[in-house]
């Protein structure tokens, strides 16, 4: 499969902001800085320099962990579905639950916490580890 260049770029930046490497050249560079400041008596210049570069340094990270985030997200959902799909007993509604409202799975929630909650003997019935079980049964 053919990336394109943000795909890579994104991959290969989360790796390497991730790095000891990219922390402690981040470090050298504050102690760089730190070390300049009577060089340049400490003047506004000296530490607009240090609060223009870690804002922009922020500002881009951003969309960077954003585009992380989504991708690893959208991995697990797959993977998640995959299980529901492969599991007989399973609710295949379950599948696309992140497009409920918060009050949807706040509901969802609180029934799995029910089922939590049950003796082991009656949480292994098959009927009651579904939420097709509570709709047929309300």
């Amino acid at each position: 499969m053919k990336k394109n260049f943000f795909d890579t770029f994104s991959d290969w930046a989360a790796c390497f902001t991730g790095s000891p490497g990219a922390f402690i050249g981040a470090s050298i560079l504050v102690i760089i800085w730190a070390a300049t400041g009577p060089l340049f008596k400490f003047s506004e210049v000296w530490q607009m320099v240090i609060n223009t570069g870690t804002t922009i340094v922020t500002f881009l990270m951003v969309f960077l962990i954003q585009k992380a985030q989504n991708k690893d997200s959208k991995a697990i959902q797959i993977k998640l579905n995959e299980l529901i799909a492969a599991h007989e007993n399973a609710s295949n509604r379950i599948v696309d639950i992140e497009d409920l409202t918060e009050e949807e799975l706040d509901e969802l929630h609180k029934f799995y916490e029910k089922i939590g909650k049950l003796p082991k003997k009656a949480a292994g019935s098959p009927g009651t580890r579904s939420i097709d079980s509570q709709t047929e049964s309300s």
